[in-house]
């Protein structure tokens, strides 16, 4: 059986237990509170050295972390992953782009925010992050002008990667009433088969 060490308010372990739901994959998971140290005891490290989640033990023991590693993982050859060459490669671009251009902000000015309780005064970063995090919504909202999903217009892990933070940015800071596009797509991953909530995994 698949072990998942996984924090449940986590945009990061949102998308892999989203996507091993919706494969219905058999998972035991393991909740780590991140803020309290969890992912920094010798045990777990000895997990996954780089002390951090989600990190997934496999069947055979062997170990997978970062997000999108473990969702491009499970969704090869599935219906989650883009089938044509170059639509594959988009995949990789927005996976990509998710983790140094949207998550570093939209997460970030979350986990301030929301679990830290910072305002701005607290944290001088988060104009900083809310100026990033908007850029990236520009990006988001322009590219589904005219598609319904990010790659191939139909639903994929880019679609999980991207919503799991996306979803939850008003915790940030960041308004969405300015972005239809994105809140309609919002709504889209919402209607998908076997889709649950972040609380409800």
């Amino acid at each position: 059986m698949l072990t998942l060490y996984s924090s449940q308010s986590s945009g990061n372990c949102y998308k892999v237990r989203l996507l091993l739901h919706q494969l219905g994959c058999d998972v035991t998971i393991k909740e780590m509170d991140v803020v309290a140290g969890d992912c920094q005891t010798d045990e777990f490290k000895a997990i996954n050295p780089m002390g951090q989640v989600p990190a997934l033990v496999l069947d055979e023991g062997m170990v997978l972390a970062q997000s999108n590693a473990i969702l491009l993982h499970f969704a090869d050859e599935t219906q989650y992953m883009a089938m044509d060459y170059f639509d594959k490669s988009l995949t990789y671009q927005w996976l990509f782009w998710e983790q140094y251009s949207h998550e570093t902000a939209i997460a970030v000015a979350r986990y301030s925010m929301h679990y830290l309780g910072n305002s701005e005064a607290d944290d001088p970063r988060l104009s900083e992050l809310w100026e990033k995090g908007y850029r990236a919504l520009d990006v988001m909202e322009k590219h589904l002008s005219d598609q319904d999903f990010f790659v191939g217009n139909r639903y994929s892990i880019v679609d999980i990667a991207l919503f799991a933070y996306t979803h939850v940015a008003d915790e940030g800071g960041f308004d969405l009433s300015g972005y239809p596009k994105v809140q309609a797509w919002l709504d889209r991953i919402k209607a998908q088969p076997r889709w649950k909530p972040m609380g409800e995994i």
